[in-house]
């Protein structure tokens, strides 16, 4: 468990000085930070992929490692930690959040392919 909290405090630093970094002005500076808290992260989140009876840790950390995911355009793995938190017994509240992710590295593309054009930006202007 050591490991486990260990591996999520790095991921939280280098999340945390990533915000700093957009903040300061520098992108790829924030790109990199992000990349490395989702590394971390997600080795978190394997650590605890099995215990289906620790939760809601084991549901918050996919969570989290799933929106870094996105944040870093690794859109498969998010759906697949999504995929991992949902199997187990996660929290509603927890569930909730995880399906809106899924909804939101998919939505865009299913439109898409029924040919409508949607800027993502608008989408809070189109659902109230």
């Amino acid at each position: 468990m050591s490991q486990l909290r260990s591996l999520h405090q790095q991921a939280m630093d280098f999340a945390e000085a990533a915000t700093v970094a957009r903040l300061r002005g520098a992108p790829e500076e924030a790109a990199q930070l992000i990349r490395q808290a989702f590394e971390q992260e997600t080795q978190a989140a394997a650590l605890i992929a099995s215990a289906v009876d620790a939760e809601p840790t084991r549901s918050v950390l996919h969570r989290s490692a799933a929106s870094l995911a996105i944040e870093c355009g690794e859109l498969r793995i998010a759906e697949r930690l999504i995929a991992t938190a949902l199997s187990g017994n996660p929290p509603p509240e927890i569930a909730e959040e995880l399906k809106d992710l899924f909804i939101q590295i998919n939505l865009n593309q299913y439109l898409q392919r029924q040919g409508i054009r949607l800027n993502l930006a608008e989408i809070p202007n189109i659902i109230p």
